[in-house]
């Protein structure tokens, strides 16, 4: 595998947002350098290692979380500022080839972004049935949720060796 530059983010909760506890969001820097055919590109590597439930489009432009899974989002096209963790959270801007993942609970939101942004998202099998949760619906239901919420068994792109899981089981100690 390609040394990849990841930084990871540990959100704390922030305006109803609960983001999560234990595990950090991941930002993955040009995961593919070239640009021709990302979308396909994302969904297939989605796919090969066990993410599901693919989609494309872009990122609600309103904080909203899931407190049933994790969930992958590819960079297919463009640019766009991203929040994260919530109102007056991080500030991320992402451009084509980058991933992030984001563990259940995490906000997210989109700021701003140049035309044709786009994003491939998936969820780690089992996982696809998300909900979409605002900061309206922060209990501690949703908490618990989160909490239960199983580690996936593969990084979405470098798969049972990918950098995914050494960042999530430090997690879990």
């Amino acid at each position: 595998m390609p040394k990849q530059t990841i930084t990871p983010y540990f959100l704390q909760p922030h305006s109803n947002i609960p983001n999560n506890p234990k595990l950090p969001l991941l930002v993955y820097e040009q995961v593919f350098p070239e640009k021709n055919d990302l979308a396909n590109r994302f969904k297939e590597a989605f796919k090969n290692n066990n993410w599901r439930g693919s989609w494309v489009n872009g990122v609600f432009s309103y904080h909203h979380y899931h407190s049933t899974s994790h969930e992958v989002l590819g960079v297919a096209a463009g640019s766009a500022i991203l929040i994260l963790g919530g109102p007056g959270g991080e500030e991320i801007k992402v451009k084509a080839g980058d991933m992030l993942v984001l563990p259940a609970g995490t906000g997210h939101c989109l700021k701003s972004s140049a035309a044709g942004f786009q994003v491939v998202g998936a969820y780690p099998a089992g996982q696809e049935d998300y909900d979409i949760c605002t900061k309206k619906d922060n209990s501690e239901e949703k908490k618990k949720r989160i909490a239960k919420v199983s580690l996936p068994n593969a990084d979405p792109v470098f798969g049972d060796e990918g950098p995914l899981l050494q960042h999530w089981k430090q997690g879990q100690v």
